[in-house]
């Protein structure tokens, strides 16, 4: 037997610890899930090669490439071990064709799917996990795994959308940054001594650069250091459960892009809880997974609260709607959904809708912030060059 470190939550969602002498990560789940706790992630104590294999990272396009491939199979009646089979002599990604391959043996040894895939949590989720186990208890595992490919294909969809709005301006800044630090560092130094053969007096704003040229040129390695441990201490600040809640309240905050934060968290949770509930998992362990992937520890708080006052015996919509997070419309709509018996057909048009609005928004957003950016290096840079030229304007109309 192994030794496993777990973490799980009860159904008040309370956080418990501990470590389990067992067989398997699937034996770990059955048997905390026999104590009321739902298991959220683990990890195995002993090392070796499979340990080390577990540990890594897979790609996420790896792994959706995998399941739109295995449904395929599955669906056109191919067995699963078959399947496996074929997927592990083809797929390209070394480490995802050795854990294929693995998965593939256990199924052989007499473990379930979704036991196999539990093995390798950097690789599949909690959410994979417990839809892949419902669809085996329900003999619909095409089925998932097809619901599980559009859900992931949606999810990368969403994400590049939403990086796509941070990363033009970004990228954009930072140029505008290096383009800055070259010319104080390696151009105004020339123009500096240039002036100085003048022997003329040179023009505030001309005064100004060359002053900040000669701090930057005398200081740029403790900027550097400043800068590098601001963002080191900034992302140990972000792990910690009070660090991580707070600066995702103030992103919330922010003009814009906290709405546009808000609008893709909504799409995010609202889409896997339709996936969940759609493929047979229960309502208080679907809002567990939920938790997770909300992308914003205040909205992954207000989904444990939510979670709890259902385990109370209250409805969906009332603990959304006293959040003070979620939109009036997503708690009529769910309100609707659960009135109606199809809240998972009214989360996923809910998704729909709120995936396409922060299509739009980040349309919107991109095209906005261009003439800013524009208009930001153009001062920045212009008033550089004019700074620079002063002197020479002014000698030669001297001169003149």
């Amino acid at each position: 037997m192994a030794a496993f470190e777990w973490e799980g939550k009860t159904l008040r969602g309370e956080i418990k610890t501990g470590v389990l002498r067992i067989e398997s990560p699937g034996a770990l789940r059955a048997a905390l899930r026999k104590d009321g706790i739902i298991l959220v992630k683990w990890s195995e104590k002993k090392e070796g090669v499979k340990g080390v294999r577990r540990s890594r990272k897979i790609k996420p396009m790896s792994v959706l490439i995998f399941t739109r491939q295995l449904s395929t199979m599955i669906t056109s009646g191919l067995p699963l071990v078959q399947s496996l089979d074929i997927l592990a002599n083809q797929t390209e990604d070394k480490d995802m064709k050795a854990i294929v391959k693995e998965t593939k043996e256990k199924i052989e040894g007499g473990s379930r799917f979704a036991d196999a895939l539990s093995d390798y949590p950097k690789c599949f989720d909690a959410l994979y996990v417990n839809l892949v186990a419902a669809g085996e208890e329900g003999g619909t595992l095409d089925t998932v795994l097809t619901r599980l490919s559009v859900y992931m294909e949606k999810t990368e969809k969403l994400k590049k959308k939403v990086k796509s709005a941070m990363i033009y301006p970004v990228s954009i800044i930072v140029v505008a940054i290096v383009v800055v630090l070259v010319l104080l560092i390696f151009v105004i130094p020339v123009f500096e001594g240039m002036f100085k053969d003048m022997g003329a007096t040179l023009p505030a704003p001309t005064q100004v650069v060359i002053t900040a040229s000669k701090i930057i040129k005398s200081s740029i390695h403790y900027l550097i250091g400043a800068v590098i441990l601001a963002v080191f201490l900034f992302r140990r600040y972000y792990r910690t459960e009070g660090g991580r809640r707070r600066i995702d309240r103030i992103i919330l905050k922010i003009p814009l892009f906290g709405v546009l934060a808000i609008k893709a968290s909504v799409a995010r949770v609202t889409r896997t809880l339709a996936t969940l509930l759609s493929s047979g998992v229960g309502i208080l362990d679907s809002f567990v997974i939920v938790a997770k992937v909300a992308g914003n520890k205040i909205v992954e708080d207000a989904m444990v609260m939510a979670r709890l006052r259902i385990s109370e015996g209250r409805s969906m919509s009332e603990p959304l709607e006293q959040s003070g997070i979620f939109p009036p419309m997503v708690v009529q709509m769910v309100q609707v959904g659960e009135s109606t018996g199809a809240l998972d057909n009214m989360l996923n048009k809910i998704a729909d809708f709120y995936e396409e609005d922060v299509d739009t928004m980040v349309t919107n957003l991109t095209a906005l912030m261009e003439p800013m950016i524009m208009i930001f290096l153009g001062i920045v840079l212009g008033g550089l060059v004019i700074a620079m030229y002063l002197p020479i304007f002014k000698l030669g109309s001297v001169v003149g």
